[in-house]
């Protein structure tokens, strides 16, 4: 029984991993550019690509699709999720409350405000539109990775692999992000004043311009 047990034990995490690099993959996949909205996915097809089973794909898959960026649709299989107007107001709504919420309960040290410039100089730096999305998510996760709540920040993370693919699919026009940098600027000499209202405020700010945008585009292609 002893013997069995430590069988057990010992295969979780390998089935974990499996299941990781899985979700890794797809994702990538959509980062590049060679999934797109409305694609099935083909787990048969998967399997031999990356030679697993079907079991942690469904996995993968599953975990996807709570960060609804997959959709499991009747005699059709999983999908990827197409944007929508309502899913794009709820999801921008909801990060910017969560963030607002994270940085009024974190404490900010001059390290942080450091941190924070150096991303932005990242963010500044960006050539492309993949380039740019990826520094702006990780000024938000530095600017929120001191508030104390895991399932908060698992439900973030979340949420913003969701506004990735988003943002891959309809933020293309630069004006946005030069809008962007100014409020991330207002963000960090907020924090540095030790004036997080005002910090608050402006990420609020910050993430409807970018929902206004996604809004905007999303009517432009119906």
């Amino acid at each position: 029984m002893n013997r069995i047990r430590f069988i057990i034990f010992e295969a979780m995490p390998t089935k974990t991993i499996l299941r990781d690099r899985v979700r890794e993959h797809l994702l990538k996949e959509m980062m590049l550019g060679r999934l797109h909205g409305g694609r099935t996915i083909n787990l048969a097809a998967l399997s031999r690509k990356l030679d697993v089973s079907v079991t942690p794909i469904r996995e993968a898959l599953t975990q996807l699709q709570q960060a609804r960026i997959i959709e499991a649709i009747p005699n059709r299989g999983f999908i990827i999720a197409e944007p929508n107007r309502s899913e794009a107001k709820d999801l921008y709504e909801l990060v910017a409350d969560l963030e607002v919420m994270a940085i009024e309960n974190s404490v900010f040290f001059p390290t942080c405000v450091e941190d924070l410039r150096a991303q932005q100089n990242a963010f500044k730096s960006a050539t492309d539109t993949l380039g740019r999305i990826t520094a702006k998510l990780e000024f938000h996760r530095l600017l929120t990775r001191h508030y104390e709540n895991a399932l908060a920040q698992q439900i973030l993370a979340d949420l913003k692999t969701r506004i990735f693919f988003y943002e891959m699919a309809l933020m293309s026009d630069e004006s946005i992000y030069d809008k962007s940098d100014n409020q991330h600027d207002g963000i960090i000499s907020a924090i540095e004043d030790d004036n997080v209202p005002t910090a608050a405020l402006i990420l609020k700010m910050n993430w409807m311009l970018i929902l206004d945008y996604v809004d905007k585009q999303l009517v432009l292609q119906r």
